[in-house]
């Protein structure tokens, strides 16, 4: 039995130990926040400069971040400015001024010129007298001339200079043009028909009544500036932009900019750190929620599943940052071609759906700051939102299809969503792209979707053997009937085989209903009694048409030959390197039990007392769940096979007798299963065992009718 023992440890998983670490998911946690600080952490750490004036820049610097250029904003607004003209207004009631003004000194000079009696010289002075300090504004000569007009020529006169100085001034007289519309004035009066001393007179009345009408405003000029100030935009040196290339001389508009973007600042600034942090430090606590409350039927412990959790990240983050790298040889979009997609699906096969999800958009973040195009501490969306797209392409095209053949497909399926998705970012960003790039594009993300599948095959046997892992996949794979060991059970021994059919579906029911492996309980039910292959006549549901050979037998002998099936199941199943699970449910499907029928038969044919540890078998007990509930279904359907009228009252007996039979004889002590689930499992093996022996319709008898001879 050490012997034994010895070779079961040695087959254990590679991180079996693991198991006994009760504590290690809290070591864990922080591993995965430095591996994601340790990845990050160059993508986001500022970039200093040793640059000096006028020299020649030995590399090229881009912006790290968007800052607002206050001085060039400022120029340019004074630019704008300057540049718009004075504006002029046009004062309409200048015009109305000079009219009224004519027609005063005209008023003036006809009251003046009205009393004959009076000489020149006192109509002059009463001329000046009426007139004020306007009268020094013309020329004696003026005076003198008009005044030696009779009425109807000094009528003449004011009418026609007033109509020339209104037209002229109805229209626009900036200060440069005042000349040019005096002498429009002077124009108009010319065929006039007055004397010539009196029209040279109403000339220079008209002539000076012309003054300019289109004036400066500054209020307005003061709101056309404002508005060419306010219409022009903020000036920024926007995030990644190039301040000065490779070999480019650092004149003082880069150095200012430069200075202005904090690149030759001595001083370390912790600010992107303390971002990253925060950023990390919320994924682990959030991966910390998920794995603490999260219910993962492929492990027995969190251990494991955190810590394959965590080696798939570090891979896939290594892959990522070490593709990154060719960032620096112009290869910009080198993150395409990343297989980021192997991550998403070995944690969704290995571990389950919702975590994959999770990751994905791990992934998408890492990604968005790893392929920043070299300036640190910017996000590349394009990035994040293509890795976002093909890791949920490929969770939602795998489904329930556990399979190994559905991997490929999903590696291609996702190519063409990375595909897809590129066309729509190239056409978003409306930008002109050559054949050549568009197809070198493409081509990266068929790469990417084909490597990842290849790769997540590859791995994925690793992974099982070194963790345990009895994943869907590999259950589902091992269901096949066109297995070995499944094609051993129905060719030698068919009647166990249909046995365990029908316990694999009531096992799979009930440990569905208590939350335990559904699945795991179905096939593993599938190879429970593969020892009996060994002598399958000696099982009564191989017995077909054939004596019982137990008749001829001691039932000292027969408890042997029964006992031993459960070893030697055990034993062909490591031999073809089956899962410990399986190797498992065939030594505890039986626990300790007792063979009664045996057991009795030798205490009636001894005189001696049978003890009845030798009719028991060696165990262990279940150790679990699901194999508590194949031992419980496993009695429940040999005993209600053998029922000769199996109704459902008498069904309902039968299984609630059998579970407190095994329970009571202690069968249950040493798995998790409780009370409640106990019951739950009563109530599901009896509603699917009244489904499988129903009552049928009894069909009357079919008499061929004679046909009578005429």
């Amino acid at each position: 039995m050490k012997r034994k023992m010895d070779r079961k440890d040695r087959k254990q998983p590679i991180f079996h130990f693991l198991k006994k670490m009760q504590s290690l998911h809290l070591f864990l946690y922080p591993v995965i926040g430095v591996i994601l600080f340790t990845v990050l952490y160059s993508n986001v750490e500022p970039d200093t400069f040793d640059a000096k004036l006028f020299s020649v820049s030995d590399q090229t610097i881009y912006a790290p971040v968007t800052v607002v250029d206050k001085e060039m904003t400022e120029k340019r607004r004074e630019e704008a400015a300057e540049s718009v003209e004075d504006q002029y207004v046009l004062k309409k009631e200048y015009a109305d001024n000079s009219v009224d003004l004519v027609e005063s000194l005209f008023d003036a000079i006809m009251e003046a010129s009205s009393n004959a009696e009076m000489s020149s010289k006192e109509k002059l002075d009463r001329l000046q007298s009426s007139l004020g300090d306007m009268y020094d504004k013309y020329p004696e000569s003026v005076y003198t001339s008009l005044l030696s007009a009779n009425e109807g020529q000094l009528t003449l006169a004011k009418d026609a200079v007033v109509t020339a100085v209104n037209e002229t001034m109805s229209e626009p007289i900036p200060a440069e043009k005042l000349e040019e519309a005096r002498n429009k004035v002077k124009e108009r009066l010319q065929n006039v028909n007055l004397p010539d001393k009196i029209r040279s007179a109403a000339e220079e009345i008209g002539r000076s009544a012309i003054i300019s009408n289109y004036v400066f405003d500054p209020k307005s000029t003061d709101e056309k500036r404002e508005e060419a100030k306010e219409k022009v935009q903020e000036v920024q040196i926007k995030q990644g932009q190039i301040i000065v290339e490779e070999g480019q001389l650092i004149d003082r508009e880069v150095y200012r900019k430069l200075e202005l973007l904090g690149l030759l600042d001595n001083k370390y600034t912790f600010q992107p750190i303390i971002g990253l942090f925060i950023l990390v430090l919320l994924v682990m606590i959030y991966l910390a929620y998920f794995f603490e409350k999260e219910k993962n039927s492929f492990f027995t412990s969190k251990n494991q599943s955190l810590l394959l959790f965590t080696i798939i990240l570090a891979i896939t983050l290594t892959v990522m940052k070490i593709i990154s790298l060719f960032q620096k040889m112009d290869y910009s979009h080198i993150g395409f071609i990343v297989p980021v997609l192997m991550g998403v699906m070995l944690t969704k096969l290995l571990i389950n759906d919702r975590l994959a999800f999770v990751t994905s958009i791990i992934y998408a973040f890492c990604g968005s700051l790893i392929f920043n195009d070299g300036v640190t501490g910017t996000f590349n969306f394009t990035i994040g939102l293509y890795y976002l797209c093909g890791c949920i392409a490929a969770i939602l095209f795998l489904g329930e299809h556990n399979v190994r053949s559905k991997i490929l497909q999903a590696g291609l399926f996702v190519s063409a969503v990375n595909i897809v998705v590129i066309t729509a970012i190239l056409f978003i960003q409306n930008g002109i792209y050559s054949n050549l790039e568009i197809g070198s594009y493409f081509l990266m993300a068929i790469v990417s979707g084909v490597i990842s599948s290849v790769l997540t095959i590859g791995l994925m046997p690793f992974f099982e053997s070194g963790f345990g892992i009895l994943s869907t996949m590999k259950l589902i794979e091992l269901s096949n009937p066109n297995h070995p060991l499944l094609r051993k059970i129905l060719t030698e021994a068919p009647g166990t085989y249909h046995h365990s059919v029908m316990v694999a579906n009531l096992a799979e029911a009930a440990c569905e209903a208590i939350g335990a492996n559904g699945l795991l309980a179905r096939v593993g039910s599938y190879y429970h009694d593969i020892g009996k292959t060994k002598r399958p006549r000696y099982f009564i549901e191989n017995q077909m048409n054939m004596e019982n050979p137990h008749d001829k037998l001691s039932p000292q002998l027969s408890k042997n030959i029964i006992i031993a099936h459960a070893e030697e199941g055990a034993e062909m199943l490591r031999k073809h390197k089956m899962p410990k699970e399986f190797i498992d449910i065939a030594l505890q499907h039986h626990g300790t039990s007792l063979l009664k029928f045996f057991y009795h038969k030798a205490q009636e044919n001894s005189d001696q007392p049978i003890l009845e540890s030798e009719f028991r078998y060696p165990g262990p007990k279940p150790q679990t769940r699901e194999i508590a509930v194949i031992c419980i279904a496993d009695s429940v359907e040999a005993a209600v096979r053998s029922m000769k009228n199996p109704m459902p009252e008498k069904i309902e007996k039968l299984v609630r007798s059998i579970i407190k039979d095994k329970l009571q004889d202690g069968q249950f002590d040493e798995c998790d299963i409780t009370f409640k689930e106990l019951e739950t499992v009563a109530k599901i093996l009896c509603e699917t065992l009244k489904g499988i022996f129903h009552s049928r319709i009894e069909y009357p008898e079919f008499h061929e009718k004679k046909v009578k001879k005429t």
